[in-house]
């Protein structure tokens, strides 16, 4: 295990989101800020695209990419990937031909330096998904993202030179005492189920695996991951690993609904206790909280129970922010499912993305509550980030030195 696991943190003011609480913003924010600033199963940033990239020859499925630019005309030039799946219904894949997997999060609001996102789409399709947006940087409809996933096949041989050149074992956030974060799926799950057939992720892990006192995080909602524990165990021996599983909710029926293609909760909930029990540190990602919906009495409450049961370590959880993007399928759906909350919905989210700050503090309030219940920490990279004084800096290095 690594040995930042070990580390005895001071007890600080629990986080009460993904990320921290967010600003109001217009409903008219710029997308990428949005996806920096703001919680959700996968927070994340847009990747930004080295313009000399050259487009792989083939018959474009959208707009020719001689009148795109950056990565829309990428995405037109990318090739079909080869697959092995037969059926109708699955998404088509393509190759995006990409010069760089580690991208750089410049907003100090988001407790992480680094992401890497192994896949542009994501098959699971969940209702809710803000990240919708990359797709609409392509110049395809927010409502393809589960339709067209786009592999960033062999992107993991950036990695070394992009760590060795980019990467600080010293960030600025912790006044140099802790190494800067790496977040793995922040816009795309990493263990979707294309991760079966390209191996995207598992070939970046490889890659991670080769080096020593990195800070990385990895975000999911599949049981696929286990497939890697050997791999993620080699990774916490050297680094500090910290795996966030997914559960927006324990009622099976409701999770099909949100989260069509996604692993059962139980499922989930059953991997993230195995890892545990290997000695890899992970906690528990109710997010987001859906008004009217995932936040009855006793919903978040089982959610937590469950991720105590599983061993989590860590428990938190965000209220839905609900982007343009996002609303192309979300109302929609909500119209269709859930008719008699679609005034609610308008009145929270007719001005802003964001619930009412009122409503947030409530959920913001249980959350804290179930921790104290459980003895749910705080995340431990948000700790690890924390800048501290001279004297907490020499307790912090004593402890991890001590619990080598």
């Amino acid at each position: 295990m690594s040995p930042a696991f070990s580390a005895v943190f001071p007890a600080p003011t629990p986080t009460l989101s993904l990320f921290p609480e967010c600003p109001e913003q217009s409903p008219n924010a710029r997308a990428p800020e949005l996806a920096q600033l703001c919680e959700g199963p996968r927070g994340g940033v847009h990747e930004r695209v080295p313009a000399d990239c050259p487009p792989r020859e083939r018959e474009t499925h959208r707009v020719p990419a001689t009148k795109l630019v950056g990565i829309a005309r990428l995405a037109a030039s990318s090739p079909p990937a080869d697959t092995r799946r037969a059926s109708a219904a699955r998404p088509e894949y393509f190759v995006l031909p990409v010069r760089s997997i580690l991208n750089r999060c410049d907003s100090n609001r988001v407790p992480f330096e680094w992401t890497i996102n192994p896949y542009r789409g994501c098959e699971f399709g969940c209702k809710y998904c803000y990240a919708r947006y990359t797709h609409e940087y392509m110049e395809l409809n927010a409502t393809e993202f589960e339709k067209r996933i786009f592999v960033k096949k062999g992107a993991e041989a950036y990695l070394p030179q992009e760590i060795a050149r980019k990467y600080s074992y010293e960030s600025a956030a912790s006044g140099g005492v802790a190494p800067e974060h790496i977040a793995i799926g922040t816009a795309t799950d990493p263990y979707q189920p294309a991760e079966k057939e390209y191996g995207v992720t598992r070939a970046c892990l490889e890659e991670l695996a080769k080096r020593e006192g990195l800070s990385i995080s990895i975000t999911t909602k599949s049981n696929q991951i286990l497939r890697d524990l050997e791999l993620l165990k080699r990774i916490a021996e050297k680094s500090a690993l910290f795996i966030n599983m997914t559960v927006s909710t324990t009622r099976i029926r409701l999770a099909r609904l949100l989260e069509p293609r996604a692993p059962q909760p139980a499922l989930r909930l059953a991997a993230l206790k195995q890892l545990r029990e290997a000695g890899i540190s992970g906690g528990v990602f109710a997010s987001p909280l859906l008004p009217g919906i995932t936040d009855r009495e006793g919903d978040l409450e089982a959610v937590a129970e469950a991720a105590h049961g599983a061993g989590a370590q860590w428990f938190t959880s965000g209220v839905l922010f609900l982007t343009p993007s996002s609303s192309k399928v979300f109302m929609p759906f909500l119209q269709e499912k859930f008719p008699r909350l679609l005034e609610k919905y308008r009145q929270f989210y007719a001005r802003n993305t964001y619930a009412p700050e009122e409503y947030r503090k409530k959920i913001a309030h249980r959350v804290l509550q179930l921790r104290q219940k459980y003895g749910f920490d705080v995340r431990p990279w948000d700790e690890m980030k924390r800048p501290v004084s001279p004297v907490a800096q020499m307790k912090l290095n004593l402890e991890l030195t001590t619990a080598v």
